[in-house]
């Protein structure tokens, strides 16, 4: 059936089809998914998590191991066969398992993309956003858990964390396989595509050349260029519904339920401690309400923009906004603050001699037999990168050995993506994409994107209506701060350096100095011309955290403490990427998952200190 829809698939690319669309639909009758859907529910579980995402799946798989009962609400629909084929990951953003979120318009970013504001691609089915992402496995700098250790959440250092990133980890690579940095016996497969190209053979020299080492991306050393390590399982996506869930349908005491949107969290106040305490869910599903109680805990991981939405919707936020909104204030704390992001400006072209991947490779009927006989190839390159750096720009306040800036090395370009599934999930409008790559559609070329890694900017999630099944407010805000807008033109400057170093000449290596649409009044490559070029087309990278903040009691920004309990509540935890202090240097999905693992073991040791039950 895989080999089916993918042949099927590369029909459709060659003529022009609604690929997305079909794909999805073709998946889904071709799938026979081992995953069952509960519609029967008793009165009251152990626990309850809201989200199967990246932290929910984790969470019902390692609470289900003790003698508790566990339900897994999510939103959204099982996986299918569409998600399947990393190089093709784009295609999965176009489709229902996108919550396809567009923030408010702001006057800092996102000027030129359609409709004036950033496109934020959340997952929404089995898996979360690990159905949608690049596949990128990449955790992040030591010093940036130290950070969040130093901030007073005890538990958090590098240290700490690091048992928890392995243990989820089955590390693939060969060639680092005795590496103390990594897991081997978990469930979550980590691989390098097994793509070589030689356009990464000639970004790792021209690392060397800026005085950079080739390095593993999630060892001790985070400064340098490495191949990207991806959660690929056998040549295609390995998400966190296929390494958690799978392997326990057969648990009795574990219910998925689909497509059951949760409405609030249902709460009741002690008297013995003054403390709310959370009951139960309301949650949606086939047209019916369904309202069920818990008695241990309910799990909110729901993701950086529903977890807070959530608690908004349930009394648990900012007075002013909750009071707006008609929603009864029941515990007043700073929810939907402290939102950090990545920023990247895509579009910086170089053509070369060299092969590299667009509409004619992907077409090969080589490559396509290749990765459907052997599942290798060209289509393993994980969402199309092929190379990564961490770097550190001239201005950087940050020591040498703490990078401020990712550069992304793709193993195609912008420029060859004749059917804009690509240019569209940026938002790119037609007219940027005639005026920079027009012509440039059959030639062999690569890009480089700079990724604003310690962002200066913060901003907000919050309520625009009480209506559970509205979007709400959300507010990027991203390059408010100068520095950030700073940081990323010495970006790209240093990826210009990059092209022009005799690794790179050697492949030929040209820059495309077609200006940007709407920015070709400015003389090009000036800092000005790079400043309109950011502030129209730079957005995110999808890695939004922070918005169910952890901190210490005397932190008054705080929505969680160091146990990710919230605050004032009993019987309530957030576990996603909401709860991060600081946004590490890091692809978040790792950092979500390790997140999931720790909390696992933090309720476990509740549970076995209220010695309701035993294993």
């Amino acid at each position: 059936m895989f080999r089916m829809l993918v042949k099927i698939t590369v029909v459709l690319l060659s003529q022009n089809f609604n690929v997305a669309k079909s794909f999805e639909n073709l998946a889904s009758i071709l799938l026979s998914n081992r995953l069952i859907d509960t519609n029967v529910f008793p009165r009251e579980y152990d626990y309850i998590v809201v989200g199967a995402g990246s932290a929910g799946c984790v969470v019902a798989n390692r609470l289900s191991e003790m003698n508790s009962t566990v339900l897994l609400l999510e939103a959204g629909d099982f996986e299918t066969l569409i998600t399947e084929v990393p190089l093709l990951a784009a295609i999965t953003l176009k489709t229902s398992y996108n919550w396809a979120y567009k923030t408010d318009p702001s006057p800092h970013s996102c000027l030129g993309l359609k409709d004036g504001v950033c496109y934020w691609h959340k997952g929404r089915g089995v898996g979360g956003s690990s159905l949608i992402n690049f596949l990128l496995y990449s955790r992040g700098h030591y010093q940036d858990f130290d950070l969040w250790s130093k901030l007073g959440n005890k538990g958090w250092s590098y240290n700490e964390v690091l048992p928890y990133f392995k243990r989820s980890e089955h590390f693939e690579i060969e060639k680092l396989k005795n590496s103390r940095f990594h897991g081997y016996t978990g469930p979550l497969n980590v691989s390098y595509a097994t793509y070589k190209s030689r356009i990464l053979n000639a970004f790792f020299k021209s690392g060397v050349e800026m005085g950079y080492n080739v390095i593993d991306v999630n060892a001790g050393q985070l400064s340098g260029f490495g191949k990207p390590q991806a959660t690929l399982r056998n040549g295609k996506r390995c998400s966190t519904s296929k390494a958690f869930l799978q392997p326990i349908i057969n648990r009795k005491n574990f219910h998925l339920s689909v497509r059951s949107r949760v409405t609030k969290i249902i709460f009741k106040n002690s008297l013995e401690n003054n403390k709310l305490v959370a009951l139960g869910v309301e949650f949606v599903k086939n047209n019916k309400r369904f309202m069920i109680k818990v008695s241990q805990e309910v799990i909110l991981s729901a993701g950086s923009v529903a977890s807070p939405q959530l608690l908004l919707l349930s009394g648990i936020g900012p007075a002013e906004n909750l009071r707006e909104c008609g929603v009864p204030i029941l515990n007043e704390l700073q929810v939907g603050y402290n939102l950090q992001d990545h920023v990247v400006l895509p579009g910086l072209v170089f053509t070369t001699n060299e092969t590299t991947v667009n509409g004619r490779s992907l077409l090969n009927p080589r490559n396509i037999w290749q990765y459907l006989e052997t599942g290798t190839g060209v289509y393993t390159i994980p969402g199309g990168v092929d190379g990564l750096a961490f770097v550190s720009t001239p201005g950087s306040r940050f020591n040498k050995n703490y990078p401020n800036l990712e550069i992304v090395l793709g193993a195609g370009s912008l420029s060859s993506d004749s059917l804009r599934f690509t240019s569209s999930t940026w938002g790119l409008p037609e007219e940027f994409y005639q005026q920079v790559f027009k012509g440039l559609e059959i030639k062999n070329a690569f890009d480089m994107q700079p990724v604003l890694l310690r962002p200066q900017s913060r901003g907000r999630v919050s309520l625009k209506t009480r209506n559970p099944f509205a979007w709400p407010k959300m507010e990027g805000n991203i390059l408010q701060h100068p520095d950030d807008i700073a940081t990323l033109v010495e970006g790209v400057e240093m990826i210009l350096q990059l092209a022009e170093t005799s690794a790179m000449l050697r492949v030929d290596t040209k820059f495309n100095q077609r200006p940007f649409w709407r920015c070709n009044h400015l003389k090009f490559a000036s800092w000005k011309y790079w400043h309109c070029c950011l502030r129209l087309y730079a957005s995110t990278l999808q890695h939004q955290v922070g918005t169910c903040k952890m901190g210490p009691p005397n932190d008054s920004e705080a929505v969680v403490d160091s146990q990710l309990m919230v605050y004032g509540v009993k019987n309530l935890r957030v576990v996603d990427a909401s709860i991060m202090p600081t946004i590490p240097a890091g692809h978040p999905n790792a950092i979500v998952i390790m997140i999931a693992e720790k909390a696992s073991d933090m309720i476990k040791e509740r549970w076995r200190m209220n010695n309701n039950k035993h294993y």
